[in-house]
């Protein structure tokens, strides 16, 4: 297909906290996603209050982005009241769309006027599901996680024959879970905490011990964890996404740090944009998986796209360790230095140091600058403190680490 004729798809950013948000604006996202207390799918993330959702969507729109309302969880019946003030505030702030898959939240949100986008939690997975739904009243749909790229060209043919107006939206990176489209029970089984309330604590993810009945042997299964999914990452193939017809990607991530979410967020938007520029070369898909295999990862997969996943396919371990230092204290904006305090280890000269706050988006310096009392330094030790020349401003609370790879 043509470049020219091809339309850009959207880049969606998740956005757990004031950080993460402020973060993947700058990084380039188009629209971001988020949720309030109380009834999303990431009750870990710090999330925002419902009267915060004017204020978010204001910033949104002196940036020029979109905002999406994440509203997909399973809902009971003493819950409608709730949905239905959420809505209002939604409503009343102008969001963009309501991510959601519970019919009653789909109605509601209908009954108001705001657009819906179906949740991956739905699984839709073929084009007479995606029908039903768009009947319904979704006019985008984030499909199952186990589709494929042969199922998405299906499905965006079948729109298009139909005539229909309705998107699709798949995750290109991120967190991907043990069960279908993060419909699972083990969480709940095990701890009450149901992952289709937001509140999956993923023991999928921990370390287990086998023994067999006779106490001849046990195995610990801790390295290679036989319930834990590797993460999505779509960099390898990311032009075959955007020709299939895909009309958004998102990328998975409210639970995970400011810095991640910024990265992830300019890795895909760069290479969105070399795409179009006729310049998605595959050293540049190289380079770019390299940047994204320096953020937390679990290792890469292809996911679903190609079919069933290979067991070993794409082993990408951790790149970094990022180990907490302190706090800063004052920042002078005029000379652009922040007073830090280190706690709890070393900076040196050198050194790759991150720094992230509530209301401050996840900034990485490699250290040049530093003086402890107007006198320069190259280390600055545990219970020290120093100035430190930045190139962005910081917040005093902000909380200051120290990057290194392993």
């Amino acid at each position: 297909m043509c470049k020219d004729l091809q339309k850009k798809p959207e880049l969606v950013a998740p956005a757990g906290n004031w950080s993460s948000l402020s973060g993947a604006v700058r990084s380039g996202a188009d629209a971001l996603y988020f949720g309030v207390k109380g009834l999303n799918m990431r009750q870990g993330a710090d999330n925002f209050d419902v009267m915060e959702m004017e204020k978010i969507m204001g910033f949104l729109r002196e940036s020029g982005r979109k905002g999406y309302l994440a509203l997909n969880v399973m809902v009971y019946d003493g819950e409608i009241a709730k949905v239905r003030e959420i809505l209002r505030h939604a409503k009343k702030a102008g969001i963009d769309a309501v991510i959601a898959w519970d019919a009653a939240v789909i109605r509601m949100a209908r009954e108001e006027d705001i657009t819906v986008h179906l949740s991956t939690q739905a699984s839709v997975s073929n084009f007479e599901a995606l029908r039903v739904y768009n009947e319904l009243g979704a006019s985008r749909i984030v499909l199952a996680r186990e589709s494929s790229l042969k199922d998405i060209k299906s499905i965006v043919r079948g729109i298009k024959e139909n005539g229909i107006a309705c998107g699709i939206e798949t995750f290109v990176h991120g967190a991907m879970c043990l069960s279908l489209s993060g419909r699972c029970l083990l969480s709940h089984e095990t701890f009450l905490k149901s992952a289709n309330r937001g509140e999956c604590l993923q023991p999928c993810r921990r370390e287990y011990t086998i023994k067999d009945k006779d106490g001849e042997c046990e195995y610990v299964l801790g390295e290679d964890h036989i319930l834990s999914a590797k993460d999505l990452c779509t960099i390898d193939f990311l032009d075959e996404l955007i020709v299939s017809g895909v009309e958004a990607f998102k990328i998975e991530g409210r639970n995970r740090p400011p810095e991640y979410v910024a990265e992830a967020t300019a890795v895909y938007r760069e290479g969105i944009d070399l795409f179009f520029e006729g310049a998605l070369t595959v050293k540049k898909k190289e380079d770019m998986k390299d940047r994204l295999s320096r953020t937390f990862n679990r290792g890469f997969t292809s996911g679903f796209y190609f079919g069933r996943p290979p067991d070993a396919e794409g082993d990408v371990p951790r790149g970094y360790e990022k180990t907490y230092l302190g706090e800063v204290i004052k920042f002078y904006k005029k000379i652009g230095v922040a007073e830090v305090s280190l706690m709890t280890g070393d900076l040196a000269e050198g050194d790759k140091m991150l720094i992230t706050g509530k209301k401050t988006p996840a900034s990485f310096l490699n250290v040049k600058e530093m003086e402890i009392e107007h006198m320069p330094v190259k280390r600055v030790k545990k219970g020290e403190r120093a100035g430190i020349k930045l190139s962005f401003a910081v917040r005093p609370g902000d909380k200051v680490f120290v990057w290194r790879e392993k």
